[in-house]
């Protein structure tokens, strides 16, 4: 008997969208959060994937972006327009936003970053690692005391 792997390809949130759309959202990122430039497409990426996730599983309400990646999410919506049509092209109707941020517990961040990766994304573990779990003050963030 032989077995044959079948390699599983991942993808990126940049994927779901033109260069030109990813480009503009990157840059608009970098500039109103003051990331550098590469940050910044980091972020948008993994913002790109958890929107699509939380909309095309139709649970979106049970998840939240970490700290890093919530300036990504802001980006998109801030992009009324592009976002609303992006958002019934890509999974029939527009998501709203429901502000989670009191609620990004570890538990939660490993939930979702499990779902995006169940989806076939590929995951930035450093947006998603513990200084993005936990919100301050009661974590520290990026520091050793955490």
């Amino acid at each position: 008997m032989t077995l044959t792997a079948v390699a599983t390809e991942t993808r990126t949130g940049r994927s779901l969208v033109t260069g030109a759309e990813f480009g503009t959202l990157a840059a608009f990122c970098a500039d109103e959060y003051g990331l550098e430039r590469c940050v910044a497409e980091r972020v948008v990426d993994q913002a790109l994937a958890l929107v699509f996730v939380m909309g095309t599983s139709g649970d979106g309400a049970s998840m939240a972006p970490s700290r890093l990646v919530d300036p990504g999410w802001h980006t998109l919506i801030l992009h009324t327009g592009w976002y609303a049509e992006w958002c019934e092209r890509s999974f029939g109707y527009f998501l709203h936003h429901q502000p989670k941020a009191t609620v990004r517990t570890r538990g939660l961040m490993t939930d979702v970053v499990g779902r995006i990766r169940a989806a076939g994304f590929e995951v930035d573990e450093g947006l998603w690692g513990t200084a993005a779990e936990c919100n301050p003050p009661a974590c520290c963030g990026d520091g050793d005391g955490c």
